[in-house]
């Protein structure tokens, strides 16, 4: 199963505190919007944001890339998406498209996608067209060979000093006048790349920035998925913010428009998961029967004054106060995933998306959890549906893990949207 790469050139084999520093600068100037629209964050209170924390990301990084390709699946390096083709599930079609060939793998929910981002001045999108490929956020396809795709790493360590360049420029610039990569991340798109990979739903998540003006995607999406006539698939989700005094109006109308899951985003929105000022729109949440999506953890590219907010610890008090709240910790805690995971075996309302973690990783995950409470997701169009469906399927390969593919693939979803068997 192991598929070990020659290094392209271009790419980062190990962090470097020069490209630690660009990433933040990145993120801060780009990926939250916010930076150059509202105040800057409050001070760091250090009983919430330690040195420990501080440490304990480091050592996360020097820890992954010291064990990188030792784990129980060996090297897992492939030339781009295309790569993954190497593996008996995939196939390149008569394009050099990934196709997934392999008829006995259960069809997915992705329970983390969303659309083109055009917030702000909202730069003309039309969210229904259709090009003539999707340009990824982290494209390891535009050029050939493809960037070298680690799937024995955190995902956004594949990230050069060249892509985090081109990809600040475009988080940028989705708020201001638009771009080539935004107007590729469009229905028609994701429904192609559905279709190839075998996902039969898609959960889209919004994000309610806080802008001043143009901070619309909630609506904005659901509007889009209507006219493209995709509902059946793309299931729209909602956000609110929690500053914003008609959040919980919000909450309600969007919920009456039949949206099941709201989307919160700690490190974008700047807020701790368990502060007072969040529990009524928790509160109205359980009450309605919504399930609560985070971005869980540090990624380790946010700006350094956010990632004090999404620190594992700092969501207990959600699942703690709210037991009848599904609450979906995202990237099963990205960089924090053993802290992220010791939490959700505690709690029984707590899920693991599934996005991001390494197979090394993803294989002590499904050990621990059984497979259970775990849902499949890609953070489509950040990247290819394939880099998480591969890690699955590597994951899963053996006679005793092979009945947890549906699950994992599909059934934990269906525990949570049970509407979709229809």
């Amino acid at each position: 199963m192991s598929r070990s790469r020659d290094k392209h050139p271009s790419l980062r084999s190990k962090e470097r505190p020069e490209l630690a520093l660009k990433r933040r600068h990145f993120l801060a100037s780009g990926l939250s919007l916010t930076a150059a629209v509202t105040a800057c964050s409050p001070p760091v209170d250090p009983q919430r944001y330690t040195q420990e924390d501080i440490d304990a990301l480091a050592a996360q990084r020097e820890r992954e890339a010291r064990q990188r390709g030792r784990g129980p699946f060996g090297e897992q390096r492939y030339q781009g998406y295309r790569g993954l083709a190497s593996l008996p599930w995939f196939e390149l079609d008569g394009d050099r498209q990934l196709v997934l060939v392999d008829e006995s793998i259960p069809s997915a929910i992705d329970f983390h996608a969303h659309l083109g981002i055009s917030v702000l001045f909202r730069p003309r999108l039309d969210l229904l067209a259709r090009t003539e490929r999707v340009i990824h956020l982290l494209d390891c396809d535009g050029v050939e060979p493809g960037c070298e795709l680690d799937l024995d790493i955190y995902i956004n360590g594949n990230f050069d000093e060249e892509a985090l360049k081109g990809l600040g420029h475009n988080t940028l610039t989705q708020a201001l006048w638009g771009n080539a990569k935004l107007r590729s991340h469009t229905i028609p798109n994701l429904l192609h790349e559905m279709h190839t990979m075998n996902v039969s739903h898609s959960v889209i998540l919004p994000i309610k920035v806080g802008l001043p003006f143009g901070d619309h995607l909630t609506e904005d999406w659901r509007k889009a998925i209507n006219d493209a006539g995709a509902s059946q698939r793309l299931i729209a989700g909602l956000s609110v913010h929690h500053d914003d005094p008609t959040a919980i109006e919000q909450l309600h109308a969007h919920a009456a428009t039949g949206a099941r899951v709201i989307k919160l985003h700690p490190t974008v929105q700047q807020f701790y998961p368990d502060h007072p000022k969040l529990f009524p729109i928790y509160e109205a949440a359980q009450s309605l029967g919504l399930i609560a999506f985070f971005h869980g953890g540090r990624a380790g590219i946010e700006p350094e004054d956010r990632l004090r907010y999404a620190l594992p610890r700092h969501y207990e008090g959600v699942l703690k106060n709210f037991p009848k709240l599904p609450v979906v910790l995202g990237h099963a805690g990205a960089r924090d995933s053993e802290a992220m995971l010791e939490l959700a075996l505690r709690y029984d309302n707590a899920w693991l998306g599934l996005h991001g973690q390494s197979v090394t990783m993803l294989d002590r995950i499904i050990d621990a959890t059984g497979g259970r409470r775990l849902l499949f997701g890609t953070d489509w169009p950040w990247y290819h549906i394939a880099a998480t469906l591969a890690k699955i399927l590597i994951c899963t390969d053996s006679p005793s893990r092979r009945p947890l593919r549906e699950a994992l693939l599909r059934g934990n979803a269906l525990e949570l949207l049970p509407e979709l068997t229809a």
